[in-house]
């Protein structure tokens, strides 16, 4: 008998609610949740979970490494044996080096409540996710101005009037809803524009697009706030309000003419212009949307820092069509949200400085909550400021994440011990001494979500089927280990149900209400603050803050000048970027996504590959001072000529991965460790490469 479950994907970071069709323990499709009006259907991703459930090439139980590093030698045992395994060689390095020698590093997900509340109770302060190599110095930016993470806000597409993309290419990597609701508003007039080097699906789609340089997108806003401050185009009664620093920044931007700025952008004065006009005469319904990932350069936290701003000038913060803060249980009316396991009280740690200094000495405004992971290689390579012994990587695999394969390679041979959990083999997986599988989202309940937005809700995932293989819930593989180290009283429950009792003690919500639709709706209308007297930012001021307490209290500047990027004749600055059918580095053997999308190949504008002899199709070696590639060129006049650009996430080399293994290129291979010193993200498309011809 067919059954429909709503329960939440997981082959992203989305976590979209889906509707999956089940009858006699098999998947019979995948659809979108229909009481979410946004979700119709899937991404190709979500569908294609169901190839991963009966994968002979998926980790299939409990193993431990038998021959060197990446030699694929395995040993399955069962659950005991490999938790024991695991404990025992904490408790001999713990003895030696501390609690603290220890990393633990995630693809955040609705677990990571409880990772953290493993961390704390075995007393080691070292976590990072993977939104620290994505978007920590959007993040950063954030809360420099406003006081909210990314996380914690959104964008009202459906009632935008003009929505301003740079390089975030929303119909390839998808937000289902979000895309949804974005392209009804084109229906009915909303006009996008798209700012990217590269010609992606998304610029195809938009009204208006332009090809700026590589590397120039701050040089572009500073100019778009000149010609609004000067003009006179912002909303003037919103920013008497709630902006903090106009002054200051009106008499910086002063001379970030558009004039100047074509020069630097290669977009023309007029369009410049133009486009302040445009977004102007729609405020506030205006999106300057401040991106997904945010690991692009040195001074992201500044570029993204100036979307927020041009934001602030349309008034579009808070606004119906604008960028909206995501409200919560109490803004519903309730005294308290889902119950954290790790707010309990736990001892205090041995030592407390963390392996990144995030929060303190070397990131002192980066958000300790995510971490910054591009620090991870060095500190392990340098024992700075300590000796890093043991890493847990959960569902994150930071050999192919972070910039400088090489040395991130180095600094995973030097650990003493690497506990993988994931669903397949990648990079880190590969090299790990102890894999504990975890069950696939379809197999597996999990922690319930507390879903902040306009209409705020409880999400949960449910079980669909019975896992395939020997695997099992993250919540029971970190409550085992738990307990093998002695801290087992951090973890008070036996079963899921016991978790979601848990978590909803507060809320006065049953289990049982879950069963209709998924989820529990929190408000039946979207709350939105009073704009005149009642949005509530979270800075020192109250206020939108340009000139940020943040920044300058910690010693950086609000305002830095603008420095051109360094240009070459003979480099190229290298991009990469996602496609709708593959998730970073997660999913490049699944076997219905591989076929899909194989491998990854280098773009390359047709003019520049004529001057090296390059054709279409053919490999050519791609090089910096951190390695080298190869990969094929796809010669194209869709990219500017100082550009070149490849798929992340491929280039794998695990011979468990037997689909993956080889193909493509691994961007990792030639990013040099540059990074953002104040936002803390990885600079991922700074890096200046040669290409040449084999």
């Amino acid at each position: 008998m067919k059954k429909k479950i709503y329960t939440l994907c997981f082959m992203c970071s989305v976590r979209c609610p889906i509707a999956v069709v089940v009858e006699d323990d098999k998947i019979v499709s995948i659809e979108g949740n229909p009481h979410v009006p946004a979700m119709k259907g899937v991404c190709p991703k979500g569908a294609a979970a169901v190839g991963w459930l009966d994968d002979p090439q998926r980790v299939q139980a409990p193993m431990i490494r038998t021959g060197p590093r990446g030699s694929g030698q395995w040993k399955k045992v069962g659950w005991n044996e490999a938790l024991d395994y695991t404990a025992d060689r904490c408790k001999e390095i713990f003895a030696q080096y501390g609690a603290k020698s220890a990393v633990y590093c995630e693809r955040v997900n609705l677990v990571t409540d409880l990772s953290k509340t493993f961390l704390k109770a075995i007393g080691s302060p070292n976590y990072f996710s993977h939104d620290t190599i994505c978007k920590g110095s959007i993040n950063t930016a954030c809360r420099s101005l406003i006081g909210y993470t990314d996380g914690q806000i959104t964008a009202d597409w459906s009632n935008a009037r003009q929505v301003i993309l740079y390089g975030r290419n929303v119909f390839e990597s998808v937000e289902v809803k979000a895309m949804n609701a974005l392209l009804d508003a084109m229906g009915k007039g909303t006009k996008l524009t798209y700012i990217d080097p590269r010609v992606s699906i998304t610029a195809a789609k938009a009204h208006n697009y332009m090809m700026i340089r590589p590397g120039t997108d701050l040089a572009l806003n500073y100019a778009l706030m000149h010609v609004i401050i000067k003009q006179h185009l912002y909303d003037v009664q919103y920013v008497d309000r709630w902006v903090e620093g106009l002054h200051r920044l009106s008499a910086f931007v002063d001379t970030y003419t558009p004039e100047w700025a074509e020069v630097e952008t290669g977009i023309p004065a007029g369009e410049i212009i133009r486009l302040a006009k445009e977004a102007s005469r729609a405020k506030p319904a205006v999106v300057f949307h401040y991106g997904y990932r945010g690991s692009h350069h040195p001074t992201e936290i500044y570029f993204r820092r100036s979307i927020m701003m041009l934001n602030a000038l349309m008034g579009s913060i808070e606004s119906p069509g604008g960028i909206v803060i995501k409200k919560g249980p109490k803004d519903a009316g309730l005294d308290a949200g889902i119950r954290k396991f790790s707010d309990q009280e736990f001892p205090p740690m041995e030592d407390a400085r963390r392996f990144d200094g995030c929060g303190q000495d070397k990131f002192p405004i980066a958000d300790a909550a995510h971490g910054v992971g591009a620090m991870f290689p060095s500190a392990v390579l340098n024992e700075d400021p300590y000796p890093i012994k043991v890493l847990f990587a959960f569902r994150f695999d930071p050999l192919y994440s972070n910039f400088d394969y090489q040395q991130s390679l180095k600094a995973l041979q030097k650990l003493d011990l690497i506990v993988s959990c994931d669903i397949n083999f990648g990079g880190t997986t590969s090299l790990a001494d102890v894999i504990l599988p975890e069950s696939l989202f379809l197999e597996r309940s999990d922690p319930l979500q507390m879903g902040a937005g306009l209409k705020p809700a409880v999400n949960r995932r449910i079980a669909c089927i019975k896992p395939r293989y020997d695997t099992q819930p993250m919540w029971w593989i970190l409550k085992q280990l738990a307990e093998r180290l002695g801290v087992g009283e951090y973890f008070p429950y036996e079963t899921i149900e016991d978790i979601w009792q848990y978590q909803l003690a507060d809320m006065g919500i049953g289990i049982e209400a879950f069963e209709e639709k998924g989820f529990v709706s929190l408000s039946d209308k979207p709350i939105r603050w009073d704009r005149n007297d009642g949005i509530k930012f979270k800075t020192p001021s109250g206020k939108i803050e340009f000139t940020s307490s943040l920044l300058e209290d910690n010693g950086f500047p609000s305002f830095p000048p603008y420095e051109p990027l360094e240009v070459s004749d003979d480099r190229f600055r290298l991009m990469v970027g996602r496609c709708i059918a593959h998730t970073n580095v997660m999913t490049q053997n699944n076997p219905y996504l591989n076929e899909l999308v194989p491998e990854n190949r280098l773009w390359i504008n047709a003019k520049r590959a004529a001057a090296l002899g390059v054709n279409d199709g053919e490999t050519v070696a791609v090089s910096s001072s951190a390695g080298e590639g190869r990969i094929r060129a796809f010669v194209t006049d869709m990219i500017h000529p100082e550009a070149v650009f490849m798929l992340h996430g491929f280039g794998h080399r695990e011979p468990e991965s037997r689909r993956s293994c080889g193909r493509g290129m691994a961007d990792a291979e030639v990013q040099e460790a540059i990074m953002d010193n104040v936002g803390g993200s990885p600079a991922l498309d700074h890096t200046l490469v040669s290409v040449s011809k084999l």
